[in-house]
C-alpha cells in the first residue's frame, strides 16, 4: 500500500509518557502518574497536529532487567483503544508490538478492532523483541524470533486485507483500505530488509542521524526488488531530545533547544536522509510542562516542517 505520510511532508509523532517506564527515558514525575496524565498528553498531541501517539509493548520483565527497564509497560492494544475514545485525529501507533508473543490471528483481531474503534487511525508497528527471558516465560523460541515475525507478518497482512485465512473468517474488518499500515521496527540490517519486504514502512529504534544513510540505502534497495512496491514506503526516526525555547533548568542530557526555526532546522536534517516521520521527545519536570512543550511544538515548529 502507498505511504500514509503525505508526499513532501515531514510529520511528527511521540511516544506517550507513563505507559512505559524504562529508566533509559522515564522522567521522575512519571513514576507517580497514571491514566489522567497519559490522556492529557495524548489530547494535547491530538489538538497540536501530531501525526501519531505511540504505546510500547512488553508482557513481563525479568527481575534482573527490571532496575533498568522498569516493570511498568501498559498493554498496547488496551491503551490505544482507550485513547481512541479521547482523541479524534492523531493516529494510534504500536511502537513496537511484539507479534511473536501472540498468534497472528489474535493480533489481527485486536488491531482490526482498534482500527474500527478509532475510525481508521491505527498504525501497526511490530518488532522481533530482544528480552530472551521474556520469550522463555511466554514459551516462544528466542532464536526463531526472526522467522516467526516473518511468518506472522504474512498472516497479519492476509487477515487484515481479506478478512480470511485458511478457511477462517475474521471480523470485524479494519476501516482502512486495504488494511492499517504496517511498519517494522528495528535498526539491524535484517530488520531493515524485513521492513522493505513485508511491510509499508520502517521505524528505526533510536538510530543516530549519522548512521541512517547506509540503512536507508539498504531499505530502498531491498524494496526496489519487489515489483509490487512502487514507492519507498514510510521511513521514520527518533529525534534528539528537544525543548522549544530555553529551559530554565538543567535537562541533564544532550538536547536541541532554542527557537522554533532552530528546532525545525535540526529536524530537517532527518528529512535530508530520507526520513518522512520523526518521533519527537521533550524533557519535562511534570505533565504541565510536557503538555506545554507539545503544544508549543505543534504551534511554532510544526508549521515550519
Amino acid at each position: 500500500m502507498p505511504p500514509i505520510v503525505p508526499p513532501g511532508r515531514l510529520v511528527f509523532g511521540m511516544q506517550l509518557p507513563v505507559q512505559a517506564q524504562s529508566r533509559y527515558f522515564v522522567e521522575e514525575w512519571e513514576l507517580a502518574a497514571g491514566p489522567a496524565e497519559v490522556a492529557r498528553v495524548a489530547q494535547a498531541a491530538d489538538r497540536s497536529g501530531l501525526f501519531y501517539v505511540g504505546v510500547c509493548d512488553h508482557v513481563a520483565i525479568p527481575d534482573d532487567l527490571a532496575p533498568r527497564m522498569g516493570a511498568v509497560w501498559w498493554d498496547t492494544i488496551a491503551t490505544l483503544s482507550w485513547l481512541a475514545a479521547s482523541t479524534t485525529q492523531t493516529r494510534l501507533l504500536s511502537t513496537v508490538f511484539n507479534l511473536t508473543y501472540r498468534h497472528p490471528l489474535v493480533s489481527a483481531k485486536a488491531f482490526a478492532t482498534l482500527d474500527l474503534l478509532s475510525a481508521g487511525r491505527a498504525i501497526i508497528g511490530v518488532g522481533a523483541g530482544h528480552v530472551e527471558k521474556e520469550f522463555d516465560a511466554l514459551g516462544v523460541e528466542f532464536s526463531a524470533r526472526g522467522r516467526l515475525l516473518d511468518e506472522g507478518l504474512r498472516v497479519l497482512d492476509t487477515a487484515l486485507t481479506t478478512g480470511a485465512v485458511d478457511g477462517m473468517q475474521i471480523a470485524p474488518r479494519a476501516v482502512q483500505d486495504p488494511r492499517p499500515p504496517l511498519w517494522v521496527g528495528g535498526s539491524a540490517p535484517a530488520a531493515v530488509r524485513r521492513a522493505a519486504r513485508l511491510a509499508d514502512g520502517w521505524l528505526p529504534q533510536g538510530t543516530p542521524l549519522e548512521q541512517m544513510p547506509p540503512l536507508v540505502e539498504i531499505y530502498r534497495a531491498e524494496r526496489a526488488k519487489s515489483p509490487e512496491h512502487g514507492d519507498t514506503g514510510d521511513i521514520g526516526a527518533i529525534s534528539e531530545w528537544l525543548y522549544v525555547g530555553t529551559p530554565s533548568w538543567d535537562v541533564n542530557r544532550p538536547c536541541v533547544s532554542g527557537s522554533a526555526e532552530q528546532i525545525a532546522d535540526a529536524l530537517r536534517q532527518w528529512g535530508k536522509v530520507g526520513v518522512n516521520h520523526v518521533q519527537v521527545r521533550f524533557p519535562s519536570r511534570g505533565v504541565d510542562e510536557l503538555v506545554d512543550q507539545v503544544e508549543r511544538f505543534g504551534t511554532e515548529v510544526g508549521p515550519l516542517l
